[in-house]
């Protein structure tokens, strides 16, 4: 049976985030990807030069052609850009019961702002309380916290004030503690269950896309009937290939290898360790 995932995001004209790198994703891991457009931007491996939101109509009604048509059975959300399109999308949701990933994206690679500052209490007290998983940053998790994180102990603070906000779990991505020995992520569910997945360093500047293409990965696998704990250790494993694998494209920060993990085969899980 072939799986049928959602993506619900912006579009990057360099095609290494967004709705670009999440369709890649999907293709990879063997779901067929979907999508619904919330604004359109120009990028590159430099920055982001201009950003135009779709219209809230045009996005319910994407929304709602591909629900009514296709079983579809997970869906992620990445650049949402404010108010207006996070409660249209919250509408268009309240009701699906199909498991959904808060990617909650906030600044581009670049420093471009991809999320409106008045809009952050709507996604957390419209999207994130929906949310099977909400998958931010460092500096995301602050924002969302609403707390400075310096050290394993606030990560772990910071994951409980997300959950209290209604999440069904959180994962916290340390790419942004350069300090730390290892790339090193902590999942968090409601439920109790708690570890951490790390991966080596990769020396590289070719980072554009990953937190998408992390939750694009996670989106797939539990598209494909994995559970949670399982889908995000199978993530961090097709993020640490895509990294490690780079493409070496473009002047500044370049996409990461979406074809990386099928490659590698067997050698999927070296050198990610879970514990906890």
């Amino acid at each position: 049976m072939v799986r049928v995932a959602l993506t619900i995001a912006g579009s990057d004209s360099g095609g290494g985030a967004g709705i670009q790198a999440d369709l890649k994703t999907f293709q990879e891991l063997g779901v067929f990807g979907t999508s619904a457009l919330t604004a359109v931007t120009a990028q590159n491996t430099f920055g982001v030069t201009a950003i135009q939101p779709v219209d809230t109509a045009i996005i319910k009604a994407q929304i709602q052609a591909v629900i009514e048509d296709f079983d579809v059975k997970a869906i992620k959300t990445g650049m949402l850009f404010s108010t207006e399109i996070i409660y249209a999308v919250g509408e268009a949701f309240h009701w699906s019961g199909i498991p959904l990933v808060i990617d909650p994206v906030m600044i581009a690679k670049g420093g471009a702002s991809l999320l409106e500052r008045q809009a952050v209490e709507a996604l957390k007290t419209v999207l994130v309380p929906l949310a099977a998983i909400v998958t931010p940053n460092i500096p995301e998790a602050e924002v969302l916290a609403g707390m400075e994180i310096k050290t394993n102990e606030d990560i772990e603070r910071a994951a409980k004030h997300i959950i209290a906000l209604g999440a069904g779990a959180v994962l916290i991505k340390g790419g942004h503690r350069k300090e730390a020995p290892y790339a090193e992520d902590l999942f968090m569910g409601a439920d109790g269950e708690r570890f951490s997945v790390r991966a080596p360093w990769t020396d590289t500047k070719d980072t554009h896309g990953t937190g998408c293409t992390y939750s694009a990965a996670l989106t797939a696998f539990l598209a494909n009937g994995e559970t949670a704990a399982n889908a995000v250790v199978s993530a961090k494993c097709f993020i640490h290939a895509a990294i490690e694998d780079g493409l070496k494209i473009g002047g500044g920060h370049g996409p990461t290898n979406h074809w990386a993990y099928g490659r590698r085969g067997n050698k999927t899980m070296e050198g990610v360790v879970v514990y906890g």
